[in-house]
C-alpha cells in the first residue's frame, strides 16, 4: 500500500515536521489541527466558538483536498485545554457533522501547541 501526502493551501501549513494529511489506501489520516487561519497563518483569537469553527474549517478543507468529506469521517480525536468548553464544542461539532456522527474521543490536556484552546485530528474514508 502506498502512502500519499495531502496538502492544500486552504488549510494552514504544518507548524512542525508533519503533513496536513496522509492517504493510505482508501483512508485519510488528518493531522491534529489547531485554529490557525490559513490566509494569515495566525492563530484565531477571541472566543472558543471562533477557534472551534476555524479548526473544523481547516479539517473540512483537508478532507476536500483528499477527495473526502465530513460525511466520510469515521473517527475524531479532540484535545481540549479546558473541558468546561465541552458543551459549546458539542453544539458547534453538531453543526458540522449533523447526523454523520463519527466515533470520537475527547481528552482534556494541560497544554497544546501555540497555547491553542483545542486540537482535532480525524480519520476518513476517501475516494
Amino acid at each position: 500500500m502506498e502512502k500519499k501526502i495531502i496538502y492544500t493551501p486552504q488549510a494552514p501549513s504544518p507548524i512542525g515536521p508533519y503533513s496536513q494529511a496522509i492517504q493510505a489506501g482508501n483512508l485519510l489520516f488528518i493531522s491534529g489541527q489547531i485554529p490557525i487561519d490559513p490566509q494569515t497563518s495566525t492563530m484565531v483569537t477571541g472566543n472558543f466558538a471562533q477557534a472551534c469553527r476555524q479548526v473544523l474549517e481547516n479539517i473540512k478543507a483537508i478532507l476536500i483536498a483528499g477527495n473526502s468529506s465530513l460525511e466520510k469521517v469515521v473517527k475524531v480525536t479532540i484535545y481540549l485545554k479546558d473541558v468546561n468548553n465541552f458543551k459549546e464544542l458539542n453544539g458547534i461539532y453538531q453543526e458540522y457533522f449533523g447526523t454523520s456522527k463519527p466515533a470520537r474521543a475527547t481528552i482534556e490536556v494541560a497544554r497544546l501547541p501555540l497555547d491553542s484552546p483545542l486540537e482535532i485530528e480525524a480519520i476518513a474514508i476517501c475516494d
